[in-house]
C-alpha cells in the first residue's frame, strides 16, 4: 500500500505566514512576486484556500525557498518509479491527491504527477512559464484555457502554453484520475533557508 502524506492547509498557511514575517515582507510584496492577488495570499495564509502546486511553487519562490519547505518532498532516487513504492501526498483537503512520477537529476526539465481529483474540486485560474500536458486516465475533466471551457474524457489530452490562463474542475460525481506533465520544476533544489 502506498504511503499517503497529508499536508494540512493549517500547517501550510501558518508556515507561509511565518516565513513571510521572518523575511519582513508584506502580503503585497509576496503577492506581486508570486503573480497572484494579495487577497489570495491572505486566504492561503488564513487557511481559507488551498493553492495548486504551481501557485505554491510561485509563493515559495517569492519567499526564497523551494516548495519542499511547505510540503514533504517526494524523493525518488532512481529513474524508474514503481507504483507500489511511490509516495502520495495531499494538500490541505482530500479533494486532490498527487503521486510524483518523475525523478530529479541535473538538467531535467519535466515534472510529472498522477493526480486524483475528487468530485467538486475546482482549481484557481493560473498562469506561469512553461508548458503542460494533461492526459485523462479515468473520468471527465472540465479544462478552462483563456476562459474557454472544454470537457476532456478518458483518453483525451491537452497540451498548452502555461502562460495562458488555465484551470480545471471535476464537476462530475466520479473521481478523475489524470497524468499531468509540465516543464515547471516544482521541486527545484534551493539552499536551506536562513
Amino acid at each position: 500500500m502506498n504511503e499517503v502524506t497529508e499536508i494540512t492547509g493549517l500547517r501550510m498557511g501558518e508556515t507561509i505566514r511565518a516565513r513571510r514575517k521572518k523575511l519582513k515582507l508584506t502580503l503585497q510584496e509576496v503577492a506581486d512576486d508570486a503573480g497572484v492577488s494579495i487577497g489570495y495570499v491572505s486566504l492561503i495564509e488564513r487557511d481559507k484556500s488551498i493553492p495548486t502546486l504551481t501557485t505554491l511553487a510561485s509563493i515559495a519562490k517569492a519567499l526564497g525557498v523551494g516548495i519542499e519547505f511547505f510540503i514533504s518532498r517526494p524523493t525518488p532516487n532512481e529513474c524508474v518509479s514503481h507504483a507500489k513504492d511511490r509516495q502520495q501526498f495531499l494538500m490541505g483537503t482530500t479533494q486532490v491527491r498527487y503521486e510524483r512520477l518523475g525523478a530529479s537529476f541535473a538538467g531535467h526539465e519535466l515534472t510529472s504527477f498522477i493526480m486524483v481529483l475528487e468530485p467538486g474540486y475546482t482549481s484557481e485560474i493560473v498562469t506561469h512559464s512553461g508548458e503542460e500536458v494533461v492526459f485523462i486516465l479515468t473520468g471527465a475533466l472540465e479544462l478552462t484555457i483563456d476562459g474557454n471551457k472544454m470537457v476532456l474524457a478518458e483518453g483525451d489530452s491537452a497540451h498548452y502554453d502555461a502562460a495562458r490562463p488555465h484551470g480545471w474542475s471535476n464537476m462530475s460525481d466520479k473521481t478523475v484520475r489524470l497524468l499531468w506533465t509540465g516543464t515547471i520544476d516544482l521541486f527545484e533544489d534551493r539552499p536551506e533557508p536562513e
